[in-house]
Order: structure tokens, then C-alpha cells, then sequence
């Protein structure tokens, strides 16, 4: 038996990776433009397919269609696994992972009902639109918002800690205080009452009756003010970190400014050389 030519191989995944991960070349381009038309148009089928009237009109074209980009997608998905120079890394990488799940819930679809609308996922792939267009100012912008997450993870994981301690307290007050009479019939639901109350979201399903209730409510409220904007000032602290300039820590030998830019050969204050 004739063994494969590994040659063949290569060069053909070789062909295949730059046409599926490559913007530089006309097959590229036109793929990219293809694939994105095709993912706007199959999350605009599952949305018109979740709407009954539409549904009963157009039922059966919603379903065929999902299959077309279902198959579509798994062989997208299949061509960039066997082009993919790292196959496990591609796998488990966010757009790997992306990828497998817009095809995963039809097939799902098969054994339980309703999972094709999770399709919607595939919204997540038009992030790769900043690819095409080669958006790198957008990129990198993204990269300040996630690593400003990462670094401000532990300060944010504190405080949602001591949110869960608090919502709880206060959940547990107000079930004693009210009790099942007043609609607050277990320490859970009252703790989601104190979720509620304490986001100022205030669905008005359960309220209390007692003047001590009310007065507990109050002050979980003004609780809820007080700390909804923690996190914000967590997180945009760290966002300005990140995107300050790094600074070089040496001082101008003629003016005594401190902090310049690490490429500076010059005091950007008084023209000195920096370097002497």
C-alpha cells in the first residue's frame, strides 16, 4: 500500500491555515467576509425561529437553514483543526472553544429539546472581525480592559466575598423579623429579597410589613448605595495603572525632573541629555 506523502500533507495545511487565519492574501479576505456574513445570518435565524408567529410561518425553512450553517461551521471547524500548526492548543484556546460551541447545540438538539437556541453563541465569533479589518487599535484596547480585570481579580473576589456575607446577614435578620406570615418563608428567599434590595434593582415581590422591617430595608438600601460603586473604582483604578506610560526612574541631571519615557535619550522637560 502506498504510504502518504507527508509533503502533500503540510502543503496542503499550510494552504489551508493561510487561507482560513490569513487577511493578507484575496482567498483569505473573501473567506473572512463569507464567514462573517454567514454567522450574522445564522444568529438572525435563531432569533426569528425563537419567535412563535414566525415560527409556525416559517418553521421548517429556520430548521434547514440551521442545519446549513451547522454543517457549514463543522467543517470551518474541522479545516482549522487540521491546518492549525498547534492542534491542541487550538482546541483549547478561546476561539477554539468558541467555535465548537456554535455547532455543539445542534447536534445536542437531537437529544434535548430547545438547546439549539444556545446557538446564539456564535455571536462571539464576530469578534473576529477585528482580525479582518485588522482593528489593532480596537485589540489593543481590549488588552487594557483584560489585564485590568486580571490584576484587580483579588480586590474584586474580597469584596464580592464580603457582598455574599452581607446579603446574607441581612437575609437572615429579615427572616427572623418578618417571618413566613409577611411572605419571607426561608432564609434563601430572603436573601434573595436582600440581592434585590441591596442592587436597588426592587422587584416588589416580596416587601416588608413590620416598622422594623422597613427599617432594616432602609438601611440595606442605603448599603446598596454605598457599595455599588466599589467595584467600578476597583476596576477603573486599575484600568489608568495599566494605562499609564511606563516611566524610566531616572532624574534629569539639569532640571532634577524624575520619570521619563524608557526609549527618552533627551529630558523631555529642559532638552538635557539624559545619559551622560
Amino acid at each position: 500500500m502506498k504510504q502518504p506523502n507527508n509533503e502533500a500533507i503540510t502543503h496542503l495545511r499550510n494552504r489551508i491555515h493561510i487561507i482560513v487565519e490569513g487577511t493578507d492574501t484575496r482567498m483569505g479576505k473573501l473567506f473572512d467576509v463569507v464567514l462573517l456574513i454567514a454567522i450574522l445570518t445564522s444568529v438572525g435565524v435563531v432569533m426569528l425561529d425563537s419567535v412563535l408567529y414566525m415560527r409556525l410561518q416559517y418553521g421548517t425553512l429556520f430548521f434547514y437553514a440551521e442545519w446549513f450553517f451547522t454543517i457549514l461551521f463543522t467543517i470551518e471547524y474541522a479545516l482549522r483543526w487540521f491546518s492549525a500548526p498547534n492542534r491542541f492548543r487550538y482546541v483549547f484556546s478561546f476561539f477554539g472553544i468558541v467555535d465548537l460551541l456554535s455547532v455543539l447545540p445542534s447536534y445536542l438538539s437531537l437529544l434535548f429539546v430547545g438547546v439549539q437556541y444556545l446557538l446564539v453563541i456564535r455571536i462571539l465569533r464576530i469578534l473576529r472581525i477585528f482580525r479582518v479589518l485588522k482593528l489593532k487599535a480596537y485589540m489593543q484596547q481590549a488588552g487594557f480592559l483584560a489585564s485590568a480585570l486580571r490584576t484587580s481579580q483579588q480586590k474584586i473576589t474580597v469584596f464580592f466575598l464580603s457582598l455574599v456575607l452581607l446579603v446574607t446577614i441581612f437575609g437572615s435578620i429579615i427572616y427572623v423579623v418578618e417571618g413566613p406570615e409577611n411572605g419571607f418563608t426561608s432564609i434563601p428567599l430572603s436573601i434573595y429579597w436582600a440581592v434585590v434590595t441591596m442592587t436597588t434593582v426592587g422587584y416588589g415581590d416580596m416587601s416588608p410589613k413590620t416598622p422594623l422591617g422597613q427599617a432594616i430595608a432602609s438601611m440595606v438600601m442605603i448599603t446598596g448605595y454605598s457599595i455599588i460603586a466599589v467595584p467600578t473604582g476597583i476596576f477603573t483604578s486599575e484600568l489608568a495603572r495599566n494605562m499609564r506610560p511606563q516611566l524610566n526612574p531616572i532624574t534629569c541631571p539639569n532640571c532634577g525632573k524624575f520619570g521619563h519615557a524608557v526609549s527618552a535619550t533627551f529630558c523631555d522637560r529642559c532638552g538635557h541629555a539624559l545619559h551622560v
